[in-house]
């Protein structure tokens, strides 16, 4: 008999290793860099890699005050200024993933550098309508737009 009818494994093909690509959990430490997409996917700055691609494209992922393109590569220590919507948020790469994984593990590849956000009170024109009133009258939409200048 041979030793697949025993249930031992084959050997790979001849040029061809049984190593796997450094992305699984315990190798993690063994990655030098990885796509800025695949990075903000997995560090959930994006819900999906292809939004993560699309803010590339559009020039909204920045190193060094330079637009990157998806297919560049980050690094440890990177500092990358990302615009999600209106918000504007810069990161200091610490870790490297190309697979998206819970929350925690999300936080510790990188240190929020962000400026804190101004209190909506603060932000001028914003009418605070209590919660719950329902949708606003002609008058009340009259008096916001007045407020807000348009």
């Amino acid at each position: 008999m041979t030793d697949e009818a025993h249930g031992a494994a084959a050997a790979p093909p001849a040029g061809r290793t049984t190593d796997a690509a450094p992305t699984v959990n315990g190798d993690i430490a063994a990655m030098d860099s990885v796509r800025v997409d695949k990075w903000l996917w997995a560090a959930r700055c994006f819900k999906t890699r292809g939004l993560a691609s699309e803010a590339c494209a559009a020039g909204h992922v920045k190193l060094a005050g330079t637009s990157l393109k998806s297919a560049k590569l980050v690094r440890r220590g990177d500092e990358l200024s990302v615009r999600v919507g209106d918000e504007q948020y810069i990161y200091l790469v610490t870790g490297l993933s190309d697979r998206r994984g819970p929350a925690p593990v999300a936080r510790s590849l990188y240190v929020d550098k962000s400026p804190p956000r101004p209190e909506a009170a603060a932000v001028p024109g914003m009418l605070v309508r209590d919660r719950g009133l329902g949708r606003p009258t002609k008058r009340e939409l009259r008096d916001i737009r007045r407020v807000r200048g348009y």
